[in-house]
């Protein structure tokens, strides 16, 4: 580890023979002690899955167990975490969707109630114009009943004709 250290703090100088031989020294006892580090990981994901336990005693086997269990309640409290995020996140949405709802039931309150308006006034005027050709048609009545007053007799056709009867 000390040729490694002393390599990389002087890298301009050059390695001696014996630094030479501690450094390899060094490399191939890392890389055994990957291999045995590696073998335990295969090992122990096997005896995970259930495989290959036979060679394991009581007090092995117990560990296992726990470390199952141990690793089994962590997913589960990962699982529940995340179905309260996700229920939090639906229970939001859902409130911004009951709020969009009152807003447009809202608008569509208002809606009907300008529609109303507007029909009222529609209807207030055409009862207006009725009222108003009704109160003309009597004036236009009377205005008629005067003027068939004012006017001359008309001649029946019993009655001699007009020209005879004009005065000179």
């Amino acid at each position: 580890m000390e040729a490694v250290l002393y390599h990389f703090m002087n890298p301009g100088k050059a390695l001696h023979k014996n630094d030479k031989m501690a450094f390899q020294q060094f490399w191939q006892g890392e890389a055994a002690r990957m291999r045995q580090q590696l073998q335990y990981l295969q090992q122990s994901h096997r005896q995970l899955f259930g495989e290959e336990l036979s060679g394991l005693n009581v007090k092995d086997l117990q560990k296992l167990e726990n470390q199952l269990e141990t690793s089994l309640k962590n997913v589960r409290i990962n699982k529940e975490h995340i179905f309260t995020d996700e229920i939090k996140e639906l229970h939001r949405e859902g409130n911004l969707i009951v709020q969009e709802n009152k807003e447009l039931h809202n608008k569509v309150n208002l809606l009907h109630q300008e529609k109303a308006n507007l029909q009222k006034k529609i209807y207030g005027l055409r009862t207006m114009d009725e009222a108003n050709r009704n109160s003309n048609a009597s004036y236009s009545l009377r205005i008629d009943l005067t003027t068939l007053q004012l006017s001359q007799p008309q001649p029946l056709k019993n009655d001699i004709p007009a020209d005879t009867m004009k005065l000179r």
